[in-house]
């Protein structure tokens, strides 16, 4: 079959996967917040019929009650999303509309996420094609997986969020790889100006990218490092258009968007973790070294930042952009992101969870051979013999295969006993402490193994066309 008929089947599979899942239960609640579904259809209310002057706290838009505390081109979209008063004015009233729900209301808001279709299935499409290795065979597969990787699905399209930030920090990527420093720069911009938590891989773009300048001559590195702070002062102003005229409305904002009341001690702990990773990108400023970046940064600001959301880990979905390259230690981290049990079962996403795992597993292993292509030098485990110099050598690949297993074994076990079993009394939240330490252990392990890996040799040739 034709390589783009397979494409257009990839990504027929990823839009109905995901108009599948949203056929099911989401994330709605009880009076008087009514859950994340309200918070979408609230801030589609204010930004409707409300000035940007009201961006704060004022008698119509209480905070207290879903305040829109992300940047503005989540608000821009939000306000794009409002015309459907046109369709039904009750969708959007001003107080009254609060808490409304309905069967037509659910299916535009779930036709809203068409966003997605827009941003982030073409950035994947073209990366897959363009920036990975291998056949046109291994790289349909690798939009295939790309595109049915559960944790975005389930959240997206069973919970209430979107993937359009992370489309645009895709195209970002896409950009910088193929030598568009300024327009990958304009593209993360409008990441960053879309979500807040964009800032998880804020360091690797801009160590980066001036890494790459620090290489270049004087010259060069004037005029590259001027062409990238016009285009990203350009991006800023645009997005922040509305609000400029006011410095104080302007410093509003930016309180609301970025709460700066954290500790020092999380902050200084989420600096030293990334740390090392960014210092190894300026040195080396390669995209080998800037996808394994993204990775490290990802997990370090969700393991060592300060109240962070459960969500936050679909963050680290950078690591698709490895999974041509460590299939089987991207696939296993992708699988233990998407184990948000209490979310999901919250919301009442069990069925899709179980049937868009096992899938996302049974396609990745069979599609890239995962397990077959796992020896030391595939994995990239020869510096581990070096830190574990004192040990007797040992059969690293077998036992990262074998702590896979494991590794699958204890999720399904977990999701077993979670459903189908009470909690003694007196422990009522067993269950859920045991999910977020086999997250944990899962998350910390993938961090120190993606470390390692950025401070190794870059993968050969030779490797590339084994896994090929």
């Amino acid at each position: 079959m034709h390589t783009w008929s397979l494409v257009s089947i990839c990504v027929l599979l990823g839009v109905v996967t995901r108009w599948g899942v949203s056929l099911n239960s989401y994330s709605a609640g009880k009076p008087p917040m009514f859950g994340d579904y309200e918070a979408q259809r609230h801030w589609q209310e204010v930004t409707y019929n409300l000035p940007p002057q009201e961006y704060f706290n004022t008698t119509d838009n209480d905070l207290l009650y879903w305040g829109l505390d992300y940047p503005p081109l989540t608000a821009y979209h939000s306000l794009i999303c409002a015309y459907a008063k046109m369709i039904n004015p009750e969708w959007v009233e001003l107080h009254t509309s609060r808490g409304y729900e309905s069967p037509a209301h659910k299916l535009f808001m779930r036709a809203t996420l068409v966003a997605d279709l827009l941003i982030f299935f073409p950035a994947v499409v073209v990366y897959c094609f363009y920036l990975t290795d291998g056949s046109s065979k291994r790289k349909v597969s690798t939009v295939l997986l790309f595109l049915l990787y559960p944790g975005l699905i389930l959240i997206d399209y069973g919970h209430f969020y979107n993937a359009v930030s992370l489309g645009f920090a895709l195209w970002g990527v896409l950009a910088l790889g193929l030598g568009w420093d300024a327009f990958g720069s304009m593209a993360f911009c409008l990441a960053l100006n879309y979500k807040q938590m964009e800032l998880y891989h804020a360091l690797p773009f801009f160590c980066y990218l001036l890494g790459k300048s620090v290489k270049l001559g004087l010259t060069g590195r004037f005029f590259t490092l001027a062409r990238i702070a016009s285009s990203v002062l350009v991006t800023f102003a645009l997005c922040w258009l509305p609000f400029l005229s006011d410095p104080g409305q302007a410093s509003q904002v930016v309180r609301r968007i970025f709460p700066v009341a954290r500790g020092l001690y999380e902050a200084a702990c989420t600096l030293l973790a990334v740390l090392p990773s960014c210092v190894r990108l300026l040195t080396k400023p390669t995209f080998w070294q800037f996808k394994l970046a993204l990775v490290n940064s990802s997990l370090a600001f969700f393991l060592f930042s300060y109240q962070v959301h459960e969500k936050s880990i679909l963050l680290v979905a950078p690591a698709l952009l490895l999974l041509n390259d460590l299939p089987l230690m991207v696939i296993w981290l992708l699988l233990a992101s998407t184990f948000m049990l209490p979310l999901l079962l919250k919301d009442g996403l069990l069925l899709p969870y179980v049937v868009t795992s096992l899938a996302f597993l049974f396609f990745s292993i069979y599609l890239l051979s995962a397990l077959e292509h796992c020896s030391e030098e595939e994995l990239r485990l020869g510096a581990y013999h070096k830190l574990l110099f004192f040990l007797p050598r040992l059969d690293l690949a077998g036992i990262v295969r074998w702590k896979f297993y494991i590794s699958i074994a204890v999720m399904v076990g977990l999701s077993f006993v979670t459903v189908a079993m009470v909690p003694p009394p007196h422990l009522p939240d067993l269950f859920p402490v045991l999910v977020s330490v086999t997250s944990f252990s899962h998350f910390f392990g993938t961090f120190l193994y993606f470390n390692i890996v950025q401070f190794s040799e870059p993968p050969s040739r030779k490797t590339q066309k084994k896994t090929n």
